[in-house]
């Protein structure tokens, strides 16, 4: 097979499928015949290839996907112009705590944000499939244990936990939330982040990046709580409710 059929094959396998494709999936496109970094090489082809047009063909956390650019956003979504959901600005700090300080207890994120946090945020994250429950700490207790999914990941545009932004000003902080804010629609958010990597093929628990904890610092120190914190999500608040853009891929 020449290597236009080839990358003839990939490309419209790629654009039928309705999720990103791993690698060791699309091998069986060839009856296992080309092997993992041939079909690499032509993807990168492909992603040369599409350059200059309307999708872009990138890698993410499970596979490989094609996309439509962020610059036609605005474009498309006329396209739906149904409400979005909400989410609460409580619900994505809780999120950016759990992406960068992951494994972490709900008792680490309260005493991050410094108040209780409302059970139906993380189940609110849970049922987004963006955080889960991968364990439990050997303490008082056994509190679960939360880290963020792969769907998290392919949601932000994200191969690996290594290209979530450093937060080191306000500034930077408010711009993750926003990128946060924007996962659920038609495109992925723009991050500040570097070229993706070629990710591999392992089905193994992705590792939070070394400085994690180090990024995790620059969250602002908690004030003291007061004698009966109560979590400003407790009561809707339509002043603290962010709109998003509806769902996709993630």
């Amino acid at each position: 097979m020449n290597t236009a059929d080839a990358k003839r094959i990939l490309e419209t396998a790629l654009i039928c499928s309705t999720q990103p494709l791993p690698v060791r999936e699309l091998r069986v496109l060839f009856d296992d015949e080309l092997g993992a970094d041939t079909i690499k090489s032509l993807l990168l082809e492909l992603q040369e290839d599409w350059s200059q047009r309307g999708l872009e063909l990138v890698s993410v956390a499970t596979g490989w996907r094609f996309q439509s650019r962020p610059e036609l956003r605005d474009h498309l979504d006329r396209l739906h112009p149904e409400k979005p959901p909400r989410y609460t600005r409580a619900a994505l700090e809780t999120l950016a705590i759990i992406a960068y300080r992951q494994p972490v207890t709900r008792g680490d994120m309260e005493d991050i944000r410094g108040v209780t946090i409302n059970s139906l945020i993380l189940k609110q994250l849970e049922d987004r499939s963006w955080v889960e429950v991968i364990g439990h700490r050997e303490t008082v207790g056994r509190p679960a244990l939360y880290a963020t999914t792969r769907q998290f990941l392919d949601d932000l545009g994200l191969a690996s936990l290594d290209q979530l932004p450093l937060i080191e000003t306000p500034a930077q902080q408010g711009a993750l939330i926003e990128a946060l804010e924007q996962a659920s629609g038609d495109e992925p958010p723009a991050l500040p982040i570097e070229e993706a990597p070629i990710e591999g093929e392992s089905d193994t628990a992705i590792e939070p990046p070394a400085e994690a904890e180090a990024v995790a610092e620059s969250f602002p120190e908690p004030e003291p709580p007061s004698p009966s914190p109560v979590e400003p999500d407790d009561a809707p608040d339509e002043a603290d409710t962010t709109a998003v853009p509806s769902g996709t891929r993630s």
